[in-house]
């Protein structure tokens, strides 16, 4: 079975190099844009039982996308992107899961995709959280963080540097205790700051994973120092528990080193409070490649507190 997989991801990557090459005026075939990043961290870990090392992968991940100009300003974008496990201990060997992987139109009217997707909550937290990936992303203590199958997904064109998303997530399953899911949001500016100097958005998701959550996220730019922050409420659909939450975050650049921070907060209103504290260092190597530093320590109130030091290197390709 393993001599199976591998000769089919063999062919699959030639087919792919093959519709890589430059595509000449004239030509049918869509070129190919092959990416990736390798995130791997060595660290130590404790989660209640003492503390360990460990090598983790971050979410590395290999990916393929690209656009087909079709006519009339109509084209065909697609993404298919797979993590996977660079530091070899995954269970039963799932070393390569699915990510994002969709196809879609987009045109005057904005963008429609179908596939596997982001959810617009997800999406609506831009570049805030400046540990995704790692122990101190948020998705540790609230939810929202979805990545969702069978979704159908549009954004509008930016007017006036808004835009507005809607995910559709059909149930999937003739189970009469199967529903739809919504998740829904506004967004303004760029996540990036590079064509604005701030992003906003507001978002909800409705019955996602079990999951009722409104979350309102914003950053900027002050003075050098880069600034952000996150207000959320939750509501489990099956029970009805909730929380309430916050999250802060800075970063300040010089050079090519950049000290980070970040503050999260989930109120359960049962007195199991939950907080989370990280601090951390990123060094440029150059456009592709960074070294990478942090410390994270979460405070559970009802359960095991939690502490991870980790020094890492991301490569992007």
């Amino acid at each position: 079975m393993n001599f199976i997989k591998s000769t089919v991801g063999i062919a699959i990557l030639s087919i792919l190099s093959i519709l890589a090459q430059p595509v000449f005026a004239g030509d049918k075939v869509p070129s190919v844009v092959i990416y990736g990043e390798a995130n791997l961290s060595f660290q130590s870990s404790d989660e209640g039982d003492g503390s360990f090392t460990e090598i983790k992968s971050n979410a590395s991940r290999l990916g393929f996308k690209g656009t087909h100009q079709l006519q009339d300003g109509l084209e065909v974008i697609y993404k298919i992107e797979f993590q996977v496990d660079l530091d070899g201990d995954s269970a039963k060997g799932d070393s390569i899961t699915d990510r994002n992987q969709y196809v879609g139109l987009k045109g005057s009217f904005g963008e429609i995709l179908l596939g596997k997707n982001d959810t617009m909550v997800k999406q609506s937290a831009g570049k805030v959280d400046l540990f995704n990936d790692l122990n101190a992303d948020i998705k540790h203590i609230w939810k929202g963080e979805n990545r969702m199958a069978d979704t159908l997904s549009y954004k509008s064109p930016k007017m006036n540097g808004f835009q507005v998303g809607v995910t559709y997530i059909a149930e999937d399953s003739a189970d009469e205790d199967a529903d739809n899911a919504y998740s829904v949001a506004v967004f303004y500016g760029d996540k990036y700051l590079k064509k604005s100097k701030l992003f906003a958005s507001v978002a909800m998701d409705s019955d996602v994973n079990n999951y009722d959550v409104t979350r309102a996220t914003v950053q900027g730019k002050i003075a050098g120092i880069t600034l952000g922050a996150m207000i959320q409420t939750q509501e489990k659909v099956s029970d009805g528990s909730e929380m309430d939450g916050y999250m802060i975050s800075a970063k300040y650049g010089f050079g090519k080193a950049t000290l980070k921070g970040q503050f999260q907060t989930a109120d359960k209103g049962d007195g199991n409070d939950l907080t989370g504290f990280t601090l951390g260092v990123d060094y440029k190597l150059d456009k592709s490649t960074k070294l990478y530093s942090f410390f994270t320590t979460y405070d559970m109130d009802s359960g095991s507190d939690e502490e991870y030091l980790a020094a890492g290197i991301q490569y992007k390709f």
